[in-house]
Order: structure tokens, then C-alpha cells, then sequence
């Protein structure tokens, strides 16, 4: 297990000297971890908790650390002294990954000693966030393909070996199928796929040659490449010859595979003949730069396309390279009792939410995610009584609800720094997302202007965040 301890930015470590100057190390914070909405997508897939996990239960700073920052000469010794000796003590409270969530809403709340709870912002950013972007994208790819298999293929063009590793995790918790990349396969016990390069054609005297010779190789499951020199007069007439071999020896080959050209004709044609020649089960895979709107517009244009490989759109998160998470100080013990705070902007997308929350889901009678209610956490709500739900910025708008179930969505993951949370493998959190991801209308999950998701406030929560906003002179009472 890699200590992330000094995976951090150096504000981290000042703040915590000028808490330990003046004294406010073991004063009670809550921090909440959430992303603001940005680009096109309107929501997200939680992932990252397990790279958190290991991060918070091997939190501390050894000896080689402190030289370091021992050598920036910034920090007294008193300081460096109490820093190695630090020992991660909050509660961390998480939504499972796997859950989808959205803008606003907390998906990770931190409550300890303030010195800890605010060091460990910039480390459970990068982990979540990376995560949750990839497993986000995923997910957007994988409904564009609607039913067609998506396997990761990134890894070359990752910004990184742990970008590249992670991000296949966090593809497959999205609902990808498989990765090309062995090393995650060996790490997260996740299926791998992958045919030949189209090197390997070429290090052969002919096309029909070096099918062979893969098929010789593969002959149960032989996947050719098949664009190398002319997708539809050379590649798929020499795959079904070599297919037609394998299939008299006994052989059952897998397809072909598309990285060039027109996918939506090629594919309608490559089918055509493929199944004139007896192969009817024969897959076709595409590749060639995908991402979710590319696949939306092929499966629009008739492309007989069974899997999908999409690389560096996937695992760059193409169109949205950071999630946009945030960590914020919403309490603060002063005289024993955890007192709100909150971030008063010009801007209304950056004003916070005070107070020490929890996070519910709400169902209606069908089972159908109705809307998601941020409470403050000492509030109690009678599932027996009607719920009144209204919108915390256009207040007039109220639903009141009669039957309707209530889902906890923040879960106790660390308490007094000991891991208390749920272990899954990265196939039971995919089964959770899908399980998840129905509960969900497609209207709020579709790839161009999704129907808005309601998140509300409760009344108690509204109320405090107005009177904040009043003695600020942000509001009028």
C-alpha cells in the first residue's frame, strides 16, 4: 500500500502550521466534498472510494518526509515533530461507488480535528474526482452504444500509469465490459480483450498471410484487423477465407475489427458479407477515436457494430478533463458546539451549503428516483408524514409527496480513522451502478440537454442557508 501522505498541495501544509501556531488543530471541522455542474453532463458516477480508503488508512509522514520538509525550511521543528506523529482520526461519511449523483450535493463529508480533516482535501480530490470523471464518461459511452458492449482501450493515450490503471477501474464501474490494459486486468480482476496491431500485417508478406498466422495462433478466438490496406475488397475477403480454414478444422473464429473509414457503411457492408458467407455470429468491433456522440450518430446511421473500443476520449475524459470538485468548510466547534459556515460569493454557484448534512434519496410509489434531499444531519424525517419538496432557488415550486420511500445515501466509511465501510469488488460496485442507474429516468441521463434532476433542501436547511446569506447582506429577510 503506497503512502499518499505528501500527495498534497504545499497550502495544505502551511494552513496546518498556522493551525498548530495558533492552536486550532484539534478544533472540530466538517468538510464537504462535492462537484459543481460543467459542460454537458448533468450527472455523475461516484467512483474512487477504495484508492481513498487505502489513502486515509495509511495516512502518515515518515521519516524521509520530514527531511524534506525539513529542507524547505518553512516549518519549525516543533511543528515537524507533531506532524510525525499525526494519526488519521475523523469520520468519513461516503456515498457508495457506483451511486449517481449530482451538482451540489455531498459526496463525502469529513468531521474531525480540523487540522486533519482539512489536510486531506487535495489527495481525496484527485481520487474521487479522477474517478468519478472517468466513470462518468464511461457510463455516457456505454448508453450511447445501447446494449453494444464498450471495452476501455486507453491506455497509451492516458496522462499516466495511474491514470491509465485507475481510469480502467473506474471505466468498468461506469459499465464497461473489459480493458485492454493487462496490468488493471490483474489488479482489479477485469476481463481483458485485444486483437493484433496493424504492425502485424504488415510484418508479413501479405494480409492474407498474416491472418493466417493469428488465426494459427487464435483459432478459437481470432479477431482480425481488417482495414490495414482496403477494409472491404482485401480485409473482410481474407478474414472469411481464413475463417472458412478455422471453421473446417473445427474452429470457431470471433470477428473482425474496424478502425478506419466510414464505420456506418463499412459495418452494414462488413455484416452483409460476413453473414452471406455463413458467419452470422462473427462480431464486429469499431474502433478510431469514439466517444458518445460519434456511437449515438453511428447506431443512428444503421452501423452493425457489436463492440465498441473507445480510447483516449474515455480515459482523458475527452470533453471534460477534471470532474470539478470542491471541498468545503461547512462547520466549525467554537465554545464546544460545531457552529455553520459556509462560502458567500458574487457568484451564486459558488455560495456553499452550511451545517453538518446528510444526503437522502427519494423514490415514489414506482421506484423511481423522484429527487435527492440535502437535510442537516440532526434532523429526523416521519416517512409516515407527506414530504414537502421545493426548489431552493425558485422556492414557489413545492411537491408534496404521500408515497414515497427514503434511501441514506452518505454511508459511515471511517469512524475515529478506523475504515468501517463496505468491501466490493469493482464487478459488484458495476452490478450496483446498473441496479442504480434504473432507478433513474432517462431523460435526466441523456447526452444533450437532460432534464434537470431535482436536488432540494430541506426547510431547516434552507432556512439556515437564508440567514447566512441575510447577516452577510447577501439576501433580504
Amino acid at each position: 500500500m503506497r503512502n499518499l501522505s505528501m500527495l498534497t498541495d504545499l497550502y495544505e501544509l502551511t494552513m496546518l502550521y498556522g493551525y498548530y501556531k495558533h492552536d486550532l488543530t484539534k478544533r472540530r471541522a466538517v468538510f464537504d466534498l462535492f462537484f459543481r455542474r460543467q459542460g454537458p453532463c448533468a450527472y455523475a458516477v461516484m467512483a474512487g472510494l477504495e484508492q481513498a480508503k487505502e489513502y486515509l488508512a495509511n495516512l502518515h509522514f515518515s521519516n524521509e518526509d520530514i527531511d524534506y520538509l525539513r529542507g524547505l525550511k518553512i516549518f519549525d521543528e516543533d511543528f515537524l515533530k507533531w506532524l510525525e506523529s499525526l494519526q488519521f482520526k475523523c469520520d468519513v461519511d461516503a456515498v457508495p461507488e457506483g451511486t449517481f449523483v449530482f451538482p451540489g450535493e455531498p459526496l463525502l463529508r469529513v468531521e474531525g480535528p480540523l487540522a486533519q480533516a482539512q489536510l486531506v482535501e487535495t489527495t481525496l480530490l484527485n481520487l474521487i474526482g479522477h474517478q468519478t470523471l472517468i466513470a462518468t464518461k464511461a457510463n455516457r459511452i456505454v448508453r450511447a452504444a445501447q446494449g453494444g458492449k464498450v471495452m476501455e482501450f486507453g491506455l497509451r493515450r492516458a496522462q499516466g500509469p495511474d491514470a491509465g490503471i485507475l481510469g480502467a477501474r473506474a471505466a468498468v464501474i461506469g459499465g464497461c465490459s473489459s480493458t485492454s490494459n493487462t496490468l488493471a486486468g490483474m489488479a482489479f480482476d477485469i476481463a481483458v480483450t485485444g486483437t493484433h496491431a496493424h504492425s502485424w500485417v504488415g510484418s508479413f508478406p501479405s494480409e492474407l498471410e498474416a491472418f493466417r498466422a493469428y488465426g494459427a495462433c487464435y483459432p478459437n478466438s481470432c479477431l482480425l484487423l481488417v482495414d490495414t490496406y482496403d477494409t472491404l475488397r482485401s480485409g473482410v475477403p481474407n478474414a472469411i477465407t481464413v475463417f472458412r480454414e478455422l471453421r473446417d478444422k473445427g474452429h470457431k473464429p470471433r470477428g473482425i475489427r474496424l478502425d478506419s473509414g466510414d464505420l456506418a457503411y463499412l459495418s452494414r457492408k462488413a455484416r452483409q458479407m460476413l453473414d452471406e458467407a455463413g458467419f452470422e455470429d462473427a462480431i464486429i468491433c469499431a474502433s478510431n477515436d469514439l466517444d458518445e456522440y460519434l456511437i449515438r450518430d453511428l447506431k443512428l446511421q444503421g452501423a452493425r457494430i457489436d463492440l465498441w473500443g473507445v480510447g483516449t476520449k474515455l480515459i482523458t475524459g475527452g470533453d471534460s478533463p477534471a470532474l470539478g470538485g470542491v471541498y468545503k468548510l461547512s462547520a466549525l466547534e467554537e465554545n464546544g458546539v460545531l457552529t455553520p459556515r459556509m462560502k458567500v460569493s458574487d457568484n451564486p454557484e459558488k455560495i456553499t451549503l452550511p451545517g453538518k448534512k446528510d444526503l437522502y434519496r427519494v423514490y415514489d410509489a414506482q421506484g423511481k428516483a423522484f429527487a435527492d434531499l440535502i437535510t442537516l444531519s440532526d434532523e429526523a424525517i416521519d416517512e409516515s408524514q407527506p414530504l414537502i419538496l421545493f426548489d431552493p432557488k425558485e422556492i414557489w415550486k413545492r411537491t408534496t409527496m404521500h408515497d414515497y420511500q427514503l434511501r441514506k445515501l452518505l454511508q459511515p466509511f471511517f469512524r475515529g480513522g478506523e475504515y468501517v465501510g463496505q468491501d466490493r469488488s469493482v464487478h459488484q460496485i458495476s452490478l450496483y451502478r446498473a441496479q442504480d442507474e434504473a432507478t433513474i429516468w432517462d431523460e435526466q441521463l441523456r447526452l444533450i440537454n437532460p432534464q434537470t434532476y431535482k436536488v432540494d433542501l430541506s426547510q431547516n436547511l434552507w432556512d439556515l442557508r437564508h440567514s447566512v446569506l441575510v447577516k452577510s447582506g447577501k439576501a433580504q429577510p
